[in-house]
C-alpha cells in the first residue's frame, strides 16, 4: 500500500533499487546530492545534476522536463553516504516561471523497479521559492527510509547548495543552468494540458511503468493555453494573442469513440484510430499520437531499467564470488557464476517479453493510426496527399518528421508541432552530421531540401493566402533546392541575395513585428495599415552568417525572440560552427530554436524520461512528384481563392 506522506513524515524503504518519479506540469530541473552522517555534501563530486548526471548508485535526468525519473541504487552508494537529497529547481534565463507558486504542486513518488509505489509526496505551500529539497533518503541503523522535506529556497539552487555546505555552490548552479540551456534546442516537450486528459482511452498494453498498473496520476497542471508541442523554453512565448478555442476553456470535450471489441478471448482490444478525447477527429488523432509517444518512452524506460538492475545484480553476485577465496576455484565457484548468469538471463528475458508485448500493441496501433491521419499529420507518402485541397482552417499541428528508438526502429512516431508556431526551427547543416556516406557539401544540400519540405508542408496546411514564405539566400547557393517554391510562385518574393537583399527583407519583417506589437499593446488592432499582410510569415535563412553584418544579426535575433508572438517565424539553415566568430552573442538564438537534422540523428529527447530519440526528417517517396503537385495546388488556390 502506498504511503502518502506529509512534510516531515518518513517511511521505511523495503529495497535498495528504487525510482523517484517527479511531475510538475512544467519543465523543471531535477538533481540530487549525497550527504554524510551530518547531512553535509563534501564536494562537487557528490552532486548529480544535468551537467553531471551520474554518480555511483545515482542517476538523474540530463535536461529540464515536466516529468522525471531518477534511478537510485542505495546498495551501490559509498559507505560514507548516509543521505540522498532530491532537489528540484526552476530553469533560469528563459520564458518559464520564476517561482513555484505559479506551478501545480510538484508530485514525487518513490517506486520499486516493478513500478509499485512505496511512498508519495505532494509538495504544497510553495510560494516565491525557485528551488526546493523535495525528499531525502536517509540511513538509520543500517536501514534506509524516505522523508518528505519540501524545504524551499527563494535564492534558488545556489542558496540551496550553500545551505548543504558546498563552497562551490554558485559554480555548480551556473553549470546546471548552462547544461539546461544547452539542452533546450534538443528537447521535445509534452503537449499542453488538455481537458479530461486522464479520461484518455488507451488500447496499448502498458509495461511496468504504464498507467495500467494502477499508479495514481500526479496532480494536473494548470491550463496554460495552446503552447507548441515541440517547445521547451520558447522566447517570446506567453504573448497577448490567445489562440485557444473558447469552448475548450469552459467545457469538457466529448468522450472518445468506443474501442473495438477484443479480437478473441484473452486478447487485447484491437486498436482504433481516434481513441483519445478531443473536439474533433483531428484533435483525437493528435492526442492519440502523443499518447503513443509517451507509451513508447515509458515502456522502453521500464525495459532499460530492468536490464540495468539485472546487470547490477549479476555484477554484485560475481563480485561476491571473487571476494571469497574459496569460490575462485573449484566447482562451487563455477556453479555460483553460472547461477548468477542464469538469473541475469531470466530477468532480461522477462523484461524483453514485456517490452515485445507492448511494442507489438504500439505497432498495431501505429498501423491503424497512420492511414487515418489528415494531411497536416500525414507522411508525404500517404495517399491523402493525392486528394489534397487547400484547407479552410488552420490545423492543430503539423508533422515535422518521425521519431524512433533503437529497441524497435521500424516503429515510427510522428513528430507533431502545434500551430501557430511559437518557436523557430534550426535545420542543422553542421559538420558533426557528416559520416562516411555524407560529406559536408551533401549535408548542406540535404539541409536546404529539408527546409523546403517543411516550408511546403506549412504552405499546404494553412488556408490559401494565410501563410507567406520569405527566403534569404545571400550567395544564391540554394537555387536548386528552392526551385519547387520559385517555380510554383508561392514565395512572397524572389529569394533575397547580397547584403542589400538581406537588409531589405529583415527591415520589412522587423517593421511588421513592431507595428503588430504596438497595435496589440495599444488595443488598436484596427489601426494597422491597410496594406499590412496579416498572414503568418516564415523567414528561411540559408547559409547563416554569410552576408550578415552586426545590424542584420541583431535584427535576426529580434525576429527570433519577438516574432513568433505576432506571427513571424524563423527557419535557420546553418552550421553553428560557422557563426563561432560571434562568440556567445548568438547562444540565445540557437537555444531558442528547435534543432532538426537533415539526416537521421539521435539529438532529440522526450520530456518524460529523457531518451535520446532518433529523428528522421520528412522524405518524399523516390521518384514522387507530390511536392510539385501540392505547391501547384497551393498556388492555384491563391489565385482563385478556391479551396
Amino acid at each position: 500500500m502506498t504511503a502518502e506522506l506529509v512534510r516531515g513524515q518518513n517511511h521505511p524503504l523495503p529495497g535498495t533499487r528504487l525510482e523517484i518519479r517527479i511531475s510538475a506540469g512544467k519543465p523543471i530541473v531535477a538533481g540530487a546530492t549525497l550527504g554524510d552522517e551530518r547531512g553535509r555534501v563534501r564536494g562537487v563530486e557528490w552532486v548529480a545534476h544535468p551537467g553531471s548526471p551520474s554518480l555511483p548508485g545515482l542517476e538523474v535526468s540530463k535536461q529540464a522536463a515536466a516529468d522525471h525519473r531518477l534511478a537510485v541504487d542505495l546498495g551501490a552508494l559509498p559507505d560514507t553516504v548516509h543521505r540522498v537529497s532530491v532537489l528540484l529547481a526552476l530553469p533560469v534565463g528563459g520564458a518559464g516561471p520564476a517561482a513555484f507558486r505559479t506551478l501545480a504542486a510538484p508530485f514525487v513518488a518513490v517506486t520499486g523497479l516493478d513500478g509499485a509505489e512505496i511512498a508519495s509526496y505532494t509538495i504544497t505551500g510553495l510560494d516565491a521559492e525557485s528551488a526546493v529539497v523535495a525528499v531525502e533518503l536517509y540511513r538509520r541503523q543500517g536501514a534506509w527510509k524516505v522523508r518528505a522535506v519540501g524545504q524551499g529556497y527563494a535564492g534558488g539552487l545556489a542558496e540551496m547548495l550553500t545551505d548543504q555546505g558546498l563552497s562551490e555552490a554558485r559554480e555548480i548552479a551556473a553549470a546546471v543552468n548552462d547544461a539546461v540551456a544547452g539542452g533546450l534546442a534538443r528537447s521535445v516537450s509534452a503537449p499542453p494540458p488538455r481537458p479530461a486528459d486522464d479520461a484518455r482511452v488507451r488500447t496499448t498494453t502498458q509495461g511496468p511503468a504504464g498507467p495500467a498498473q494502477g499508479h495514481p496520476a500526479p496532480p494536473p497542471a494548470p491550463p496554460s493555453g495552446d503552447a507548441p508541442a515541440a517547445q521547451a523554453g520558447t522566447p517570446g512565448g506567453g504573448g497577448p494573442v490567445d489562440y485557444t478555442h473558447p469552448r475548450r476553456q469552459t467545457t469538457a470535450p466529448p468522450p472518445p469513440p468506443p474501442a473495438a471489441p477484443p479480437a478473441g478471448p484473452g486478447e487485447p482490444a484491437r486498436p482504433v484510430a481516434g481513441d483519445a478525447t478531443g473536439w474533433s477527429m483531428e484533435e483525437r488523432l493528435y492526442n492519440q499520437v502523443w499518447g503513443m509517444f509517451e507509451d513508447l518512452a515509458r515502456t522502453t524506460a521500464a525495459y532499460r531499467s530492468a536490464v540495468d538492475f539485472a546487470d547490477s545484480r549479476m555484477e554484485q553476485e560475481l563480485d561476491k564470488v571473487l571476494d571469497d577465496p574459496r569460490g575462485r576455484i573449484g566447482g562451487a565457484g563455477d556453479a555460483a557464476r553460472e547461477s548468477a548468469r542464469a538469473k541475469h538471463a531470466d530477468l532480461v528475458g522477462q523484461a524483453r517479453a514485456a517490452l515485445d508485448r507492448d511494442l507489438a500493441q504500439l505497432t498495431a496501433e501505429a498501423d491503424v493510426v497512420e492511414p487515418a491521419l489528415p494531411p497536416a499529420f500525414a507522411a508525404w507518402s500517404s495517399p491523402v496527399w493525392h486528394a489534397y485541397r487547400a484547407p479552410m482552417e488552420i490545423p492543430m499541428a503539423v508533422r515535422l518528421g518521425d521519431l524512433h528508438l533503437p529497441e524497435r526502429t521500424e516503429l515510427r512516431i510522428p513528430m507533431l508541432v502545434r500551430l501557430p508556431l511559437e518557436r523557430g526551427l534550426w535545420i542543422d547543416s553542421g559538420k558533426a552530421l557528416t559520416n562516411h556516406r555524407t560529406d559536408s557539401t551533401e549535408v548542406r544540400r540535404l539541409a536546404m531540401d529539408t527546409a523546403v519540405a517543411h516550408a511546403a508542408r506549412l504552405l499546404a496546411v494553412y488556408p490559401a493566402g494565410e501563410f507567406q514564405v520569405h527566403v534569404i539566400d545571400p550567395a544564391g547557393s540554394a537555387g536548386p533546392a528552392l526551385a519547387p517554391l520559385v517555380t510554383a510562385g508561392v514565395l512572397a518574393g524572389p529569394p533575397a541575395s547580397g547584403a542589400a537583399g538581406v537588409s531589405a527583407v529583415l527591415a520589412q519583417l522587423t517593421q511588421r513585428v513592431d507595428l503588430v506589437q504596438m497595435a496589440i499593446r495599444g488595443g488598436a488592432a484596427d489601426a494597422l495599415p491597410p496594406d499590412l499582410d496579416t498572414a503568418e510569415q516564415l523567414l528561411i535563412v540559408n547559409d547563416f552568417p554569410h552576408g550578415f553584418d552586426d545590424r542584420a544579426v541583431t535584427q535576426l535575433r529580434y525576429l527570433a525572440d519577438e516574432g513568433p508572438a505576432v506571427g513571424v517565424h524563423l527557419m535557420m539553415v546553418a552550421d553553428r560552427e560557422d557563426a563561432a566568430e560571434y562568440g556567445p552573442l548568438l547562444d540565445p538564438l540557437w537555444r531558442g530554436l528547435l534543432r532538426l537534422a537533415p539526416v537521421p540523428d539521435d539529438h532529440l529527447a522526450d520530456p518524460w524520461v529523457g531518451h535520446a530519440w532518433t529523428y528522421d526528417p520528412p522524405a518524399f517517396p523516390p521518384g514522387s512528384r507530390i511536392l510539385g503537385q501540392i505547391l501547384d495546388r497551393v498556388a492555384e488556390a491563391r489565385r482563385t481563392g478556391s479551396r
